[in-house]
């Protein structure tokens, strides 16, 4: 196991305009669970391919543990890496996929067996160790492309989308294994995922890029609870933050005719109301009128997504509700925010406000 210190590491790819990677600096702790998140092209598998020594490093320089990797090939760098498409071989039965890679390196016989067998049993894959991968489920072969990993006993776990050809249940069976695997074997894992879900869900920390930069790099709850920008607000968080233009005057915020105190606040600001800081109240008390579109009725609760006019244009806004408050479309509702519950963004910057 080791740390890992990603040093002003830039990827510049010939003959473009900018850099994919402008120059990443991130520390990851030893044993640390780091999922890097971002929307396609943000430059998070071209980070991780650095890492793993699949991209060239341009500039800047890449550490595992104190040892400067930056160069070194990636059979040498003592890392395993799961991809999105498994990659086994399907003329090899199970056993034989998760000792390709102890094969090669020529160890004993009696020592392939034995972390075969060991990461087989802690992945529930004992009984099929004589299977082709075609004989498989989905979530199967994935847990065959981990074992091939862990065999190797890395110090580092590089995973690049490795549950984006799962079903959406298999997925949140697989995404919590892969959690509780790696708190067992305690080993640095960097993960790549464009599911702000599985970031939320798996991460010690998560690392939120856009356009190859990074955002924010804190735990999940505090990303939840204080996003750094804009960025940040609308990406974390399912149905995402609402965010409305404002002004502030005073300690007075005005979001239309809506009007509440947030202590220090003046200019233009951009509003943040996550869907479960809204409250629905009866219409004769001032707040802000929602026209219902569509009632989401999950069961356990339910989401209502309406329009509002703020600034003669008309804005979309997402608000939970109780699963049995039977809300209708065409409905129209008033709804409120707790002060303590809104954050505040600059319009111009879209940096966070206050505390």
């Amino acid at each position: 196991m080791a740390s890992i210190t990603f040093d002003k590491a830039q990827r510049w790819y010939p003959g473009a305009d900018s850099p994919a990677v402008p120059g990443m600096d991130l520390e990851i702790k030893d044993g640390e669970f780091m999922v890097l998140v971002g929307p396609s092209g943000c430059g998070k598998s071209t980070t991780l391919r650095m890492l793993a020594g699949l991209e060239e490093v341009s500039s800047g320089r890449i550490l595992i543990g104190d040892r400067d990797v930056t160069r070194v090939p990636p059979k040498d760098r003592d890392i395993a890496m799961v991809f999105q498409n498994y990659a086994l071989y399907p003329h090899m039965s199970v056993a034989e996929n998760m000792a390709f890679a102890l094969k090669m390196a020529k160890l004993p016989k009696a020592e392939q067996e034995r972390r075969v067998r060991e990461a087989a049993e802690i992945l529930g894959l004992t009984q099929f160790l004589d299977r082709k991968p075609k004989a498989l489920s989905g979530g199967q072969r994935q847990r065959v492309a981990m074992g091939r990993a862990i065999v190797r006993e890395p110090q580092v776990f590089l995973m690049d989308e490795p549950l984006s050809n799962l079903d959406a249940k298999m997925r949140v069976q697989t995404r919590t294994d892969i959690a509780k695997l790696q708190r067992d074997l305690g080993v640095t894992t960097v993960y790549v995922t464009h599911d702000q879900v599985e970031a939320m869900t798996m991460g010690d920390r998560v690392a939120v890029m856009n356009l190859g930069e990074l955002q924010q790099v804190d735990t999940p709850l505090d990303l939840y609870d204080r996003p750094a920008n804009v960025f940040v607000a609308g990406f974390i968080g399912s149905p995402q933050m609402n965010l409305l233009p404002a002004t502030a005057n005073d300690g007075v915020v005005n979001l239309g005719g809506y009007s509440f105190p947030i202590a220090g606040a003046s200019g233009e600001v951009i509003v943040g109301v996550r869907p479960e800081a809204w409250k629905v109240v009866p219409e004769t008390e001032p707040g802000l009128t929602l026209d219902v579109l569509v009632v989401e009725e999950l069961g356990s609760d339910g989401y209502v997504y309406g329009a509002t006019s703020l600034g003669g244009e008309e804005r979309n806004i997402v608000v939970r509700v109780g699963a049995r408050d039977r809300i209708q479309k065409g409905q129209v509702l008033t709804v409120v925010a707790d002060p303590s519950n809104v954050h505040l963004f600059d319009a111009e910057t879209g940096l966070r406000l206050g505390g």
